[in-house]
Parts: structure tokens; C-alpha cells; sequence
């Protein structure tokens, strides 16, 4: 699902025009990035918890040469599914 997609669906379920459906939804993430990019997580009970991880340096290679290269520290956002969602997710995995 796209986000133009994810707008839709929620304009129609929530009976909204377009616009004001957009204006919500971007809201929201804008709001959950501004959260993760100040380190803070964000936990939305029943479907998962939003965290930031960071890496130390570490030795990598290069994938084309084999040689071996500095990566250097790293911060990524990291999303861990809450239950709810993987037994729904695996209740209909046939």
C-alpha cells in the first residue's frame, strides 16, 4: 500500500474529502518522524513499537572488490510488530 492509497482508504472509511484525509495522515507521520528523530519511540498498542537503534563503526567489505571498508556509526530507525499484528498476520498466512 502506497501512501496516496493509504489516504484513500482512509478518506473512504472515514467519510472525508481527500484533502482533509491528507492533511490527517501527514500529520501523523510527520508527527512519528519528528518523535523518532528526537530518540524518542513510539509504541501503538496491539500493532508494533517504533525505536532508533544505533550501530557502532564497524569492518565491512566492499561488495564489488571484497576489500575491506570503515562504515562509519549509524542510527536506523527499527520497527518491532506487536503480537496482535503477527497473530493476525500468521492466522492468515494461507
Amino acid at each position: 500500500m502506497t501512501k496516496s492509497q493509504l489516504i484513500e482508504a482512509f478518506a473512504l472509511d472515514q467519510n472525508l474529502p481527500p484533502k482533509t484525509a491528507a492533511s490527517i495522515v501527514n500529520t501523523i507521520l510527520d508527527t512519528m518522524i519528528e518523535t523518532l528523530v528526537k530518540g524518542d519511540n513510539i509504541e501503538l498498542r496491539g500493532f508494533g513499537t517504533f525505536t532508533v537503534r544505533e550501530y557502532e563503526t564497524y569492518t565491512g567489505r566492499n561488495p564489488k572488490t571484497g576489500s575491506p571498508i570503515s562504515v562509519k556509526p549509524k542510527k536506523l530507525p527499527f520497527f518491532k510488530a506487536g503480537k496482535d499484528l503477527r497473530e493476525s498476520i500468521d492466522a492468515n498466512r494461507g
